[in-house]
C-alpha cells in the first residue's frame, strides 16, 4: 500500500485554504511512493467553515474528479501531522487508495447494507442523535471485528457531516448534496484493509476501583456496600460541611466505569501502565443526591460494574499517548528486521520523513476537544508526540465531542488508527 496524499491549511477565505490543500495533494500524487490513483477522500473542517461546507465539498470534488467517495465531518479543532488548528478556519484532506470492493461510504439515511462484509468502520456521528451509545454498539456488532473508531462532530454552530459515494451521492439520499446533519456516517472497511487502532486515556484513578452494589439508572447509590457519596467525599478528602471546597473538588473529578466482563483486563492495564485501558469509559459527575447519599453520573450504571473516581492529568495523558504510539511501532517493526529495512527506518527517523519500510500508509487521529490546544503543554504538542513516535506519516483527524472506539463512546481520550501495508488487521 502506497502513502496516502494529504494536505492541510488555514486561511480566512475557505477558497484559499482549499487551493493550498489541493496544491499539496497534487504535488504528493506526483511523487514516487505516494498513491497516484486514490478514490476515497477524508475531509475535516473547523467549525469556522461549517456554513460553507457545501461549497467546499463541491469545489474539492470538481478539482479532484478522480475521487468518487468522500467522508468527513466538522470539529472545533482539526489535526494533521505535527499540527492542530484550534479556533481558526482550517481544513485537512487525505486521499486513500484502497480496492473499491474493500470499502463503502454509509450514512444514517443510507445505512451499511448486508451485501458488504464490513470488518471495521470509521464513524462520524452527530452528538444530538438519540440513543447514540446504542447505535454505536449496534454498528460495531455488524462488523466482523466488533470494532469501530471515530468521533462525534464538534461545532459551536451547525454539526455537519460529509458522505458521498461513487455515484455522487450516498444511495438512498436522492438528490442529496453529500453534506448533512444528524445520525451516523462514515466508511466501512473490508477484511483486506489492514489497520491498527489504539485508545489513549487522559485520566488517572484517584484510588482503587469499587464495585457498584446499588444503583438506579444513572445514580450510583452504593460502592462496596457503602454510600457512594461518602466514598467519594472520603477519597477527595472533602466534606459537605465546607460546600465551596467540596464543589470545587467534585467539579474536577470524573468516574471511570467498567463492565463486569472487562474487569480483569481493566485491572491488569492499570497495574501495568498506571492508566485506564480501553475497557474503562470516563464519564462526568452531573450531580449529587445527599438524601440518598448518591452520585449521579452521565451514563447508565448497573450493579456489578466497577467505578473508580479519577481526574484529568496532563502528564498521564502524555505518557499514555507515547505508550500507544510505541505499541503501534512495535507491531509494525518486528524485533528482528532485515538490515536494509532497519537502516531505512533509522534514516527515516533522522529525517522525520515517511518511508514504506515503516508500513504506515496513513493515519487518523480523533481526540477529545478537551485535550486539544495547550492541554498537552503547548501548541500542537499532542500531534508532535505522535510525529516523534511515528515519523512524518500522512495523518488527518479532528477534535471531537466524544470519541468512538471498539463499541464504546469515550470522553477525554484519543483514538489513533493507522492503515498499514503489513498483514496486521485491527486492534
Amino acid at each position: 500500500m502506497k502513502l496516502f496524499p494529504y494536505g492541510h491549511a488555514t486561511h480566512p477565505q475557505w477558497g484559499m485554504a482549499a487551493n493550498l490543500v489541493l496544491a499539496q495533494l497534487r504535488a504528493q500524487m506526483a511523487l514516487h511512493g505516494y498513491a497516484s490513483n486514490p478514490t476515497l477522500a477524508l475531509l475535516y473542517i473547523t467549525d469556522h467553515y461549517a456554513p460553507q461546507a457545501q461549497e467546499i465539498l463541491e469545489h474539492l470534488s470538481a478539482e479532484l474528479p478522480e475521487i468518487t467517495d468522500w467522508s468527513g465531518t466538522v470539529g472545533i479543532g482539526i489535526a494533521s501531522n505535527n499540527v492542530e488548528y484550534f479556533d481558526e478556519p482550517a481544513l485537512a484532506v487525505m486521499l486513500l487508495e484502497l480496492p473499491s470492493d474493500q470499502y463503502r461510504v454509509f450514512s444514517g439515511v443510507a445505512p451499511l447494507g448486508l451485501t458488504f462484509e464490513a470488518h471495521t468502520a470509521l464513524v462520524h456521528a452527530d452528538p444530538a442523535t438519540p440513543e447514540l451509545t446504542e447505535l454505536i454498539a449496534e454498528l460495531a456488532q455488524r462488523t466482523d471485528s466488533g470494532y469501530v473508531f471515530g468521533g462525534l462532530s464538534s461545532s459551536r454552530g451547525k454539526a455537519v457531516q460529509f458522505a458521498v459515494a461513487a455515484d455522487g451521492n450516498v444511495k438512498g439520499q436522492g438528490a442529496a448534496s453529500g453534506v448533512f446533519s444528524g445520525g451516523l456516517s462514515g466508511v466501512a472497511f473490508g477484511p483486506d484493509v489492514a489497520l491498527i487502532s489504539r485508545v489513549t486515556q487522559g485520566c488517572l484513578p484517584i484510588n482503587r476501583a469499587h464495585k457498584v452494589t446499588a444503583a438506579e439508572r444513572n445514580v450510583v447509590l452504593a460502592l462496596d456496600g457503602e454510600p457512594a457519596l461518602e466514598v467519594m467525599l472520603r477519597e477527595l478528602k472533602v466534606s459537605l460541611d465546607e460546600p465551596k471546597e467540596a464543589l470545587h473538588a467534585v467539579r474536577a473529578t470524573l468516574v471511570g466505569l467498567t463492565e463486569p466482563a472487562a474487569m480483569a483486563d481493566a485491572a491488569q492495564t492499570v497495574l501495568r501502565t498506571g492508566n485506564f485501558g480501553p475497557d474503562v469509559v470516563v464519564r462526568h459527575i452531573i450531580g449529587l443526591d445527599p438524601a440518598r447519599a448518591g452520585v449521579a453520573v452521565a451514563d447508565l450504571v448497573s450493579e456489578g460494574m466497577e467505578l473508580a473516581f479519577c481526574q484529568r492529568n496532563v502528564q498521564a495523558a502524555r505518557a499514555d499517548l507515547m505508550r500507544v504510539c510505541s505499541e503501534i511501532r512495535e507491531e509494525l517493526e518486528p524485533q528482528e528486521q532485515a538490515l536494509e529495512i532497519a537502516s531505512a527506518l533509522a534514516a527515516s527517523d533522522a529525517e522525520a520523513a515517511p518511508h514504506a519500510a515503516r508500513g504506515i500508509a496513513g493515519a487518523i487521529y480523533v481526540s477529545c476537544n478537551g485535550r486539544g490546544g495547550t492541554h498537552f503543554g503547548g501548541e500542537s504538542a499532542e500531534l508532535q508526540i505522535i510525529r516523534r513516535a511515528l515519523g512524518e506519516v500522512p495523518l488527518v483527524g479532528f477534535f471531537a465531542a466524544g470519541e468512538i472506539a471498539r463499541h464504546h463512546l469515550y470522553g477525554y481520550t484519543g483514538v489513533l488508527t493507522v492503515f498499514t501495508s503489513n498483514s496486521i488487521s485491527n486492534s
